[in-house]
């Protein structure tokens, strides 16, 4: 089973919290009434930076397995590669 190392993950939080940041302006843009394109514009910026940070998580994972004395499992190995094509 692959686990997150929380060391590992501090810039993927940091990314998130960016990301949270982001979408409350998106929300703000909309209640205000602003011009679509500036909210469509922050919209992708969201999705880029969850994009990002589900990717650094799935790179994380896999040198966990990779660097694992017992190396990766088929179990461990599919799994990885179904939460990458997720995100893809």
């Amino acid at each position: 089973m692959v686990t997150l190392e929380p060391d590992d993950m501090t810039p993927v939080v940091n990314r998130l919290r960016r990301a949270q940041g982001q979408l409350g302006g998106v929300i703000r843009l909309i209640e205000e009434g602003r011009d679509c394109k500036d909210v469509v514009t922050q919209l992708a910026a969201v999705n880029r930076a969850l994009d990002r940070a589900g990717f650094a998580i799935v790179s994380s994972g896999m040198r966990q397995c990779l660097t694992s004395p017992d190396g990766m499992d088929e179990q461990d190995r599919a799994t990885m590669e179904k939460l990458f094509l997720t995100l893809a």
